[in-house]
């Protein structure tokens, strides 16, 4: 596109896309879907050379109403039939408008349920320390201080048990291709 079309173009949307704007508005009664169409229609005057061509004069400011009044009658049958051709449309037919988006689809609690069964599996595999200090910690949602109470063992072992336990525990799920 050179440089004398481009400010043709330009002249154009600045001239006519607010008016049209508004008319494909009052077709549509959608803001969104009558600036596709604006630009759809733009973008067919982008590409039909012989309209800008025809409409040099309207560009420049300086001439005949008979150019300026064959413009904007094209831009408006063009926008006009882009949102005809949208009505008729299998698309259109089918679709059901809605306000909100559709909410997400329940999930599917099966992941996790394998994910469960492979934290188990694996927490068979450590030891009685490591696996009583985790599951108490995780599962009892006790603090250092009740699990060392209960255990009979200083807060320090209990920390240094469930460090160690969360590493092999890693260690673990990796062997079993579950994590990195």
């Amino acid at each position: 596109m050179g440089d004398e079309q481009a400010q043709l173009l330009r002249s154009l949307h600045d001239q006519y896309a607010e008016a049209l704007f508004r008319f494909v508005v009052r077709l549509t009664n959608d803001r969104a879907w009558a600036e596709d169409v604006v630009q759809e229609t733009l973008f067919r005057a982008w590409r039909s050379p012989r309209l800008l061509a025809g409409d040099r004069t309207v560009a420049r400011g300086s001439a005949s109403a008979a150019n300026s009044d064959s413009a904007q009658a094209w831009l408006y049958t063009v926008a006009r039939n882009l949102v005809i051709d949208e009505w008729r449309s299998a698309r259109s037919r089918n679709e059901i408008a809605g306000a909100a988006l559709p909410e997400r689809a329940n999930a599917d609690h099966t992941d996790q349920v394998l994910q469960a069964w492979l934290v188990a599996d694996a927490l068979t595999e450590l030891s009685r320390e490591h696996r009583e200090v985790l599951v108490q910690s995780y599962y009892g949602g006790k603090t250092v201080a009740e699990i060392g109470a209960e255990l009979g063992i200083p807060d320090g072992t209990v920390k240094s048990r469930f460090h160690y336990a969360l590493r092999a525990l890693r260690l673990t799920l990796q062997e079993k291709g579950v994590t990195r």
